[in-house]
Parts: structure tokens; sequence; C-alpha cells
């Protein structure tokens, strides 16, 4: 296999750990997980000349083989067994006590130590710190291990160095999961990676899973070590060959499986609704029908039986013509509960996909609003799904765009496990051909505090409540992937950072520059060459919407591939209308009393911030309301000179990125070098493109010229 790009883990990240001694204290029933971490560290200190030491039930690791080493990783279970001052304390729920004989050698390193943080670790949870010279990372499971490890990876030498600290860490979302749109053959229309702008599918060849999966394995591994814990392994427009996963070839499921299974990682399958017709041969796929609830349970019983792990189900129905309980007269809520229940007796969940709406609209018809299609079809379902159901919601009431407002959806049910689904592939953002750092737009909606009583997206999606204490109904985030057989994963070098920036997000960490230091920390070495990647990709979302779709306006791009300008593109088409530009004004009335009503959706405040002209954000203006040209926007611009201006200053800041990144020729690898200098060419060609297409098309609809006498053609 040709060698590929590491990402965030090149080998020289691991030099700090690798080079000391180090202790691994894990049981035997702590299964592959804890494996890996035994293997990372092995392979780091053979690589960097540090000491692995380990224990066994034979030959337990005796407290002076402890107290020699430099850093020390065990599982405990729960810090009461070992902290002398929470020795009282009992393990968490579902995690027997431990009794490893190497219990006593953790304890004389971390003496009374942990009684200074929490007595009790949660699943996926660990700390980390340094105590009398020694760096510890203790966990309740392997999986805490594993993030504890990289944690400490991270760090680097700051975690190996320094004074006496200690910090607990957990996942804030349960449902940390990466969608892939693969085909496992290569589609006549959208290829083998529907959206996917980095190649072809990493797992899929010919109609199977690839003979070669060791790439397979370099991708679980990268993902494990950003705590992300679940994959859809094919797209969600299930075609009849990607439909037969679920029963001719649950082997080649249970290969991927396998790989993921190290890195704390459970397989999920896209499945077509329509299946026990397709593939059971019944005349109906009927939710309340005997039959097909008995063919969904043998179904998922063979699953199983194959891959006792196996996470659960990802469902797109009723949508953009995929099948679903609406042709047999049922709502969604019985659509998703069939498949509940096939699932529930074996521990599964059904990711059912809010993303409903119809595709067949008639663009003179001003009162459809695509925008409101799934708040109509799913808050009135609200209590209905069952417990291992999570409806699966678009951050925006669109598909992803640049910049829309957050989904009402997401605050409006309570009763109903709710994921906020994001894109790290670039479908309206460059498609990998742009730089553009999204994790400022995704830390934007996730910190809305879009209910009623105060709580963010990210409170919502990860069930916390207004003290931030637990609630039941937790779910967590889900992206649709960006990563294809390309020798950089991502096509575009830079856009690896979006990969990580939603892992860590998803994780709970809140600043995306923050994030973004630490990405190009761990994938470039060089603290020289940091400027200048921020200088590239610090403000490239607001770039990027700068020279593209103005104040909220969306979806100004070529039919069928989304990329390049066509300010009329879906304008007159049946998947909907989105700006109904004119010679005297442009945007779509949204409003209660002139309009279609959907900010009527939003809780207060927002239901009264965006329905007023005066009090909507000068950013989704145009998603909310339709304005003369002239209309004076908060910012004291009128809304053709902002076009004019936006569109020529994003262009010039495409310039300025080229260059800050021409500064680092030599002190990054060659090839990642030229790949990016030819992708921000590109950005160039396109950004200019835009400008000039959007500043000639807005002058010709309105006569007003550019204040500034720029040329406009």
């Amino acid at each position: 296999m040709t060698r590929v790009h590491p990402m965030w883990l090149p080998d020289e990240a691991f030099r700090a750990l690798g080079s000391r001694r180090v202790l691994v204290a894990v049981g035997p029933d702590d299964g592959p997980v804890a494996e890996t971490v035994v293997a990372e560290v092995a392979a780091a200190t053979e690589r960097f000349g540090g000491t692995l030491v380990t224990t066994s039930v034979e030959r337990p690791v005796t407290v002076d083989e402890a107290l020699a080493c430099d850093v020390v990783l065990a599982i405990v279970g729960s810090a009461g067994q070992v902290g002398t001052a929470s020795a009282t304390q009992p393990p968490p729920p579902g995690y027997p006590a431990r009794t490893d004989p190497y219990l006593r050698a953790v304890q004389a390193v971390v003496e009374d130590w942990l009684a200074l943080g929490s007595s009790v670790l949660s699943p996926g949870m660990f700390g980390l710190g340094r105590h009398r010279g020694r760096t510890v990372v203790v966990a309740a499971d392997s999986a805490g291990l594993l993030y504890g490890l990289h944690a400490l990876v991270r760090g680097g030498e700051t975690s190996c160095t320094g004074p006496d600290d200690f910090v607990w860490d957990l996942p804030v979302n349960p449902v940390r999961m990466l969608d892939h749109w693969d085909n496992t053959v290569v589609h006549p229309v959208m290829g083998q990676v529907e959206r996917g702008y980095a190649g072809g599918s990493i797992f899929w060849s010919e109609g199977r899973v690839r003979d070669d999966l060791t790439r397979v394995a370099q991708y679980a591994r990268l993902l494990g070590s950003v705590g992300i814990n679940a994959v859809g392994l094919n797209n969600v427009n299930v075609h009849a060959a990607e439909a037969r996963l679920l029963t001719d070839h649950l082997d080649d499921v249970a290969r991927l499986a396998d790989v993921f299974r190290p890195h704390g990682i459970r397989v999920y399958l896209s499945v077509s609704f329509a299946s026990p017709i397709s593939l059971g041969g019944l005349p109906t796929a009927d939710p309340l029908d005997p039959a097909v609830q008995d063919w969904w349970a043998s179904a998922v019983r063979r699953v199983y039986e194959t891959i006792p792990d196996f996470g659960g189900f990802v469902v797109k129905a009723d949508s953009e013509g995929q099948p679903g309980p609406f042709a047999y007269g049922r709502d969604h809520a019985a659509g998703a509960n069939l498949l509940a229940r096939a699932l529930a007796p074996f521990g599964g969940t059904v990711f059912w996909r809010a993303f409903v709406y119809d595709h067949h609209q008639d663009w003179r018809d001003r009162s459809t609003d695509r925008a409101r299609a799934a708040f109509d079809h799913f808050t009135p379902l609200d209590g209905r799904f069952d417990d291992n159901v999570v409806l699966q919601v678009k951050y925006g009431p669109m598909d992803f765009q640049a910049r829309e407002p957050v989904s009402p959806v997401i605050a409006a049910m309570p009763q109903t496990r709710l994921a906020v689904e994001l894109q790290v592939t670039q479908e309206y953002t460059g498609q990998q051909q742009h730089a553009v750092y999204l994790g400022p737009q995704w830390a934007e909606i996730l910190h809305f505090p879009l209910a009623e009583d105060g709580r963010t997206v990210a409170w919502i999606a990860a069930g916390l409540s207004e003290d931030h204490g637990p609630e039941r109904r937790a779910a967590g985030l889900v992206a649709v992937s960006n990563v294809g057989d390309d020798e950089f994963w991502t096509g575009h070098p830079l856009a690896q950072a979006n990969l990580y920036a939603f892992a860590r997000l998803a994780w709970g960490e809140e600043d995306p520059l923050a994030i973004l230091d630490e990405w190009i920390g761990l994938t470039f070495q060089d603290p020289s060459v940091a400027p200048a990647v921020h200088a590239v990709l610090d403000d490239s979302w607001r770039t990027y919407e700068r020279y593209t779709a103005p104040l909220g306006v969306g979806f100004m791009v070529r039919p069928g591939h989304h990329y390049g300008p066509d300010v009329d593109g879906y304008e007159y088409t049946a998947w909907g209308t989105y700006h109904f530009a004119d010679r005297d004004g442009i945007g779509v009335d949204r409003t209660r009393a002139t309009g279609t009503g959907f900010t009527g959706q939003y809780p207060p405040p927002w239901r009264d911030v965006y329905e007023d002209v005066a009090t909507c954000p000068d950013e989704l203006l145009l998603f909310f309301h339709h304005v003369p040209y002239t209309h004076v926007l908060h910012s004291g611009s009128t809304v053709i000179q902002h076009v004019y201006d936006t569109h020529a200053d994003g262009y010039d800041e495409v310039v300025r990125m080229a260059a800050a990144w021409a500064s680092v020729e030599g002190r990054v690898p060659t090839a990642v070098f030229d790949r990016v200098t030819e992708r921000l060419a590109e950005q160039e060609r396109s950004a200019r493109e835009w400008r000039d297409q959007l500043r000639s098309a807005f002058f010709r609809r309105s006569g007003i010229p550019d204040a500034t006498g720029r040329t406009i053609y």
C-alpha cells in the first residue's frame, strides 16, 4: 500500500512518551482497546528508546517497578479502589470491583492523590496529571485509557515534565459519530463516495470490502485517538448493491467491525426502509404489518450473530426519493420504532434522519418553504419515539450552507433523543478545493442559546439540563466524513483540520482556534509554521462566506455538483426557492406577518428577533426577509453595497491566504506544500469567479452602481 499522510499522528508526536520508562497496567479481560494502548506504547518506546513495562496475573508488577517508571497508565475501575482517602467508594454502575494484582503497585504511585479529584470514574473518563515527578493516566475502562493516552501524546513534552497537576476529562457527548456516504460500487452519477471530494472509498471496492484493510486500520487509529466512537459504513442513499450489506455481505461488514473494534468504535449500516420488499420478497414494507416486523427481527438477529457489538442503523426515509413510512400512511415514529424494536434486544440504536422535505416543489408557490419541513413533520411526534431511536437533525433547516440559522427542531423535541448533524465534507463550502476551516462555524452553532431556558445547542445534544446536570435523553453529534483514498485522506491537506475539529468539539472542547493550534502542532511539529497556517485558516469560513452567497441567502451554486457560482441555478427548480431576487429586492419572507411563518417555529426570544427586520442579524437577513437593495444593514452599509464590498474583499483575502502559505516553503514536506499551493490557486480562481459573477448579477438586477467605482463586468 502506498504510504499515506499520517494526519495528526506522525511518529514524532510520540517522542515524549516513547523516550521514557512507561508502565501500562491493564487486566487480562480488558479487551482489544486495552491491547491497543499497550501496542501504541510498545511502538513508541521501541522507536524512541524508552522502555515498556507491563503486568500480568502470573507476574504482577511490583511496587518498586512501578515507582521506577516515568509514566504510568492504568485501568483502575474507580478512584476509590486506588486512592486511600476514597477507598470506601463503590465502583461506577455497571463496573465490577477491580481485583487486579497490579492495583497495589498503582496505589503506591498515586498514594492519596486521586482523592483530590473525582472518586468515581464514568465510562470513557480519565485522569491525567503529574505527581511526584511521574505522569499518571488512570481510567475506569479501556476506552478511557485510550483517550487518556492520546491526551498525553497531544501534550507532548509538557505532559511529561513540570509541576504536579491533575485534571479529569471525559466526553461530553455520548455519541461521537461519523457517517460515510460510501457506495460499494461506483454510482453512475454520484461516484463512489457521494459528496466526497477526496477520491474513492477506503472501505469498498468493486462491490465488496477491500482485501487490504491496512488503511482502514490507520483510519480507525486516527479516529480512536480523538474519541470518535461510532462510524456509519455506507451511504444514507442506499442503492441496490449497498442494501445487501444487511444480508448477503454481512461477513464484509464484520471484517470492518474487527478493524474498528480495537479503537473503541462501533459500526453502523445505512439501510433501506424498503428492505423487506427488495431483500425479503414481501409485498409491503408497512411498519405495522406483522410479517414486516418479523422480517426485520430476523434480519437484525442475523446481524448480531455475526457482529455481536454491532451499533445499529442509519436511516434516510421519505426524503429525496428514498422509501419510507409515508407510502403506507404511517408517520416517522412508526417507521423508526419498527427498526428500534428489532434492535432493542441487542442494545442497538437507530439514527433516523430528520432531513425530510418535498423535493417536487412549485417555485411559483411562495407559501411552500423547505425550511419548515423538518419541524412540521417531526415535532408532533415528540415523545412517541422509542428510547433507542436518535433523531438526527441537520444543524440548520436547509442543507449544510455556509450560513443559515440553527434548526428550531433542536429545541422543540424535549422527549426525544436528538443528535445534531454537521457536514465535515465541504459540499457547500468549497468541496476541499477551498481552504475553509469549519471549526468556528460549528462552535458558533453549538454555543447558540437556542432553547427558551437558555440552553445551547451543545447542551441539548449532550442531554444536559439547565443546571448542567445530566438528563436521560442524551445523544450527541454526528457528521458526514470527508475522507477518501487520496494520499492526504481529505484531498486538501488543510481539510484534515475539519475532521480533527469535529472530533474535538464532539468530545467537548469549545475553542475552535485552540483546537486548530493543537492540530497544527501535532500535524506539522514545527512551531514556525503555525502563524502561516493560522493566517490561512483562522478566518477562512467567513472569507468563504464573503465571496459566495450573501447575508444567509444560500444555494447560489451550480445545480448537481454544487461547485461554483450560479445565482439562479436552483431558483426555478423543484428543490426549493432560495432568494427571490428581482429588480426591486432580494430575500425570502419567512415572517409570521407576511411570509411563510417559519419564524414561528422558534422559541422566544428568537421567534421575535428573526421576525423583525430591525432586530434580525445582518448575516441572516435575507434568510428571513425580502428587502430592497437599498435597505441599510446594522453595519451601516446597504444590501447592494454589502454584496459589492464583501465579494471584492473576500477575493483579496484569498490572495493574502496564498501569500501566507507561500512563506512556509521548505518548512513543510514538499508534497504537502505543493498540494496546498495547487488548491489555493484554484480557490483564488474560484473566488474571482464568484466575485465577478455576483457583483455583475446584482448590478444588472438593481441598476445601482458600486459606490467605490470598482469595475463591474
